[in-house]
């Protein structure tokens, strides 16, 4: 599935303030109610887990993580200028296992 980069409006080079934004109708494809948390394979980076909030059934489909702001900062994809997140890959792999990549 295709997803954008998101932050909070104050994100830091530390990765904190930065996740992912789904859209809803892949959340509900791809995402169980039930699920607590996922994780994501980030390559080199490793796996992080990444808590899925009550708020993310509603109308704030983000993923939240400092480990996926570390790695846009790493990619290079981040900071990015106002209005442009990057588009990356988030492929579900199986259960609550995905795997984030650019498509660069």
């Amino acid at each position: 599935m295709i997803v954008r980069g998101w932050s909070n409006g104050s994100p830091r080079l530390s990765g904190a303030g930065y996740g992912l934004r789904l859209s809803a109708a892949d959340r509900d494809q791809h995402f169980r109610r039930e699920w607590t948390s996922i994780q994501i394979d980030l390559g080199p980076y490793g796996m992080t887990n990444v808590a899925l909030s009550a708020s993310f059934w509603r109308a704030c489909t983000e993923l939240r993580s400092a480990d996926v702001g570390r790695w846009l900062v790493n990619q290079q994809l981040a900071p990015w200028p106002k209005g442009a997140p990057p588009y990356l890959n988030l492929e579900h792999l199986s259960g609550t296992s995905f795997r984030l990549t650019n498509p660069r």
